[in-house]
């Protein structure tokens, strides 16, 4: 199938912007590459101090320098419950890796918080920042040098990025990302969401509403709906990070451990010593990036990723931005419905036909970039495939692949790209005198796509739920939440303002919102400009809007403007808030460094640069760098492997 005209425009635009820095990173990535087992560059001392604590058949491995060693970077912890699996996971990998002649090591732990928990709560201040001192806690992990490869346990929000993007700081390494899955469903989404809903109006009390919370996150595993994490790992399946279809295989199951067994063993193939070397940063190229946009945009995926995955881009030296993910979308078509933007959650998804059938779909739509790297080799459509046990004894079966189903299993999920939801991925960048936004459609009726109402201002989302309680907006407006950005305080989700939105769009009055906050994959029905950009502190004109303002809002024409004359809009002083009470209690003093050297939202809001040529500095806030393309191109890399 020829590539769409738009993928193909797009992606070749990507890779000329990214030249200089993409260049300047496989350069590095070349560097660092030794021959033989990379701890064979450890003095003795280095070496005894690696394996002291190993078994002994796995520390003689370890000495003679032949076998290659696998390192495990987890993010386990007993609290999330898509991580908390994951507890089980090492040793399978351990006695995994031995039957291929490897050896595996515990590398390290990164943090994991569940924005969840920390929803409309202090800690959520250190959410999004979470993602860099995971990638940091990776490096960390990664830095001793003992390792030929690394395998990434991680399924949540900040995680999975925070995971990718510390791998990509050791691209010289294969890596390969192992899931634990999702919980088995409990209580609809769509029930949930009444159940919320009906609290927030007051009427029913905690008790239920908790009772109702505790039936749909009731056990092990990823929660059901689509949000960021089951986000994640869509994208881990399409840039082919994962063993195909390995996403939503439920946790503490045959199935899902023998998965794990067949990552870790992948894993030891594809080093430099397994004869089949696929390093990271060669899989994660600007192809794979675009693949990874579209399979966004197809699923109605979370808007987390209009950040995320500008900073796994930019970790891996290409640079995009929000108009490729809105050109994109425009004829990337919509092939499920999964809540919120319909009724299913991840299990029936996975049942009607599950990631191997969307991957399939595209690439016979011409919506995908078929020749990647991926961590089988050569081909993105080996991925579209789902995994099965095979024929083995209990308790080692092993994993068999068969093609993903011709059909779909039911049509109100999942459909072919011939017979899609929506001609368009529902993903829409909004931009005027207030700047530049996001926002995703999927789930909104066409008849809420454009808001045109006075402006009602908070700086906070507490402020916002007070009026709500108070009864004083039961009227049409836009609220404009601002002073929620990445600088000021971290840029937390703001769900606490999405069961109120929906009561009173619900009961007839237009409503809007717009934030250079976040609301992730998790928001609705109610229109949304979110990550407006740049935000206040970096000079924003969301700090010059006032009550009463005509805000229109409008996903149709791509519009973000404040309705006010120019001469009144220039002449206004830009507004200031107290942000101190922002920057001390649950930890956040710690993450001073993060809001003070952090880049604006479309950029990634990340705290690192983008790689440059040896011997030249690029600034965090800099343009892309420019300088010739330096050796170690993906088509060397390429050229090196047919040879």
């Amino acid at each position: 199938m020829a590539l769409h005209p738009v993928l193909e425009t797009v992606t070749n635009r990507v890779i000329q912007r990214s030249k200089p820095s993409r260049g300047a990173y496989l350069a590095h990535l070349e560097a660092a590459r030794v021959k033989g087992p990379q701890r064979g560059t450890l003095a003795c001392t280095n070496l005894a101090h690696g394996f002291a604590a190993f078994p002994a058949n796995d520390k003689l491995a370890l000495k003679e320098i032949k076998k290659p060693s696998v390192a495990i970077v987890s993010a386990y912890n007993d609290m999330l419950s898509a991580h908390q699996p994951f507890e089980r996971f090492p040793e399978i990998i351990k006695q995994a890796v031995r039957e291929v002649g490897a050896v595996a090591q515990f590398a390290g732990g990164t943090p994991a918080m569940c924005d969840g928990v920390t929803q409309g709560q202090p800690g959520m201040e250190l959410s999004l920042f979470s993602r860099d001192a995971i990638a940091m806690a990776t490096a960390v992990a990664l830095s001793h040098n003992m390792f030929d490869a690394a395998l990434y346990l991680g399924v949540c929000d900040k995680i999975v990025p925070g995971l990718l993007i510390g791998a990509l700081h050791f691209g010289h390494l294969p890596a390969v990302f192992v899931p634990a899955g999702p919980m088995t469903t409990g209580l609809s989404n769509s029930e949930k969401a009444k159940i919320r809903q009906l609290y927030a109006q007051g009427k029913v009390g905690r008790a239920e509403l908790l009772e109702g919370e505790s039936q749909s996150y009731h056990s092990a595993g990823t929660c059901t709906f689509y949000g960021t994490a089951n986000s994640n790992q869509m994208l881990m399946e399409v840039m082919g990070l994962h063993l195909p279809g390995a996403a939503f295989i439920t946790p503490n199951t045959p199935l899902r451990d023998e998965l794990t067994k067949a990552a870790a063993q992948r894993a030891a193939v594809i080093t430099d010593q397994g004869g089949e070397y696929l390093p990271v940063g060669h899989v994660v190229d600007e192809k794979a990036i675009i693949n990874a946009i579209v399979a966004l945009l197809a699923t109605g995926g979370s808007t987390n990723h209009t950040l995320h995955l500008v900073a796994i881009a930019k970790a891996a030296g290409i640079v995009i931005d929000w108009n490729d993910f809105d050109e994109l979308s425009k004829v990337v078509p919509l092939l499920c419905r999964i809540y919120p933007n319909g009724e299913a959650d991840v299990n029936h998804f996975h049942a009607a036909g599950g990631t191997g059938f969307v991957i399939r779909e595209l690439l016979d739509a011409g919506l995908l970039h078929d020749d990647v790297t991926t961590i089988l080799g050569k081909g993105l459509r080996k991925h579209c495939a789902e995994p099965f046990l095979g024929q083995g004894a209990p308790g080692s079966e092993g994993v068999v692949f068969k093609d993903s189903p011709a059909e779909s299993a039911d049509e109100k999920v999942l459909r072919k790209h011939g017979n899609p939801f929506s001609a368009d991925g529902g993903m829409v960048l909004v931009q005027g005198n207030l700047g530049r936004a996001v926002m995703k459609v999927s789930a909104v009726k066409p008849q809420h796509r454009t808001v045109e109402a006075p402006a009602l201002v908070f700086n906070s989302q507490e402020d916002f739920m007070d009026a709500y309680k108070a009864g004083q907006l039961d009227r049409d407006f836009v609220a404009v939440i601002r002073f929620q950005g990445p600088r000021a305080n971290g840029m937390p989700e703001l769900h606490a303002l999405t069961p109120a939105l929906a009561n009173l769009q619900d009961a007839g009055r237009k409503v809007a919102l717009v934030t250079d906050g976040r609301m992730s994959g998790a928001s609705g029905k109610v229109p949304a400009a979110i990550h407006v950009s740049p935000e206040i502190l970096a000079g924003g004109p969301l700090g010059l809007v006032r009550d009463g303002d005509i805000i229109k809002v409008c996903a149709e024409t791509g519009t973000l403007e404040a309705l006010v004359e120019s001469k009144v809009w220039h002449a206004r002083a830009m507004a200031h808030a107290d942000m101190s009470v922002n920057q001390i209690g649950m930890g956040r003093e710690l993450f001073s460094m993060f809001r003070n050297s952090v880049c604006e939202a479309e950029k990634g809001a990340t705290t690192f640069p983008l790689p440059s040529p040896i011997g030249t500095t690029v600034g965090l806030h800099d343009k892309d760098p420019v300088g010739n393309t330096v050796p170690g191109s993906d088509e060397d890399f390429s050229t090196k492997k047919e040879a």
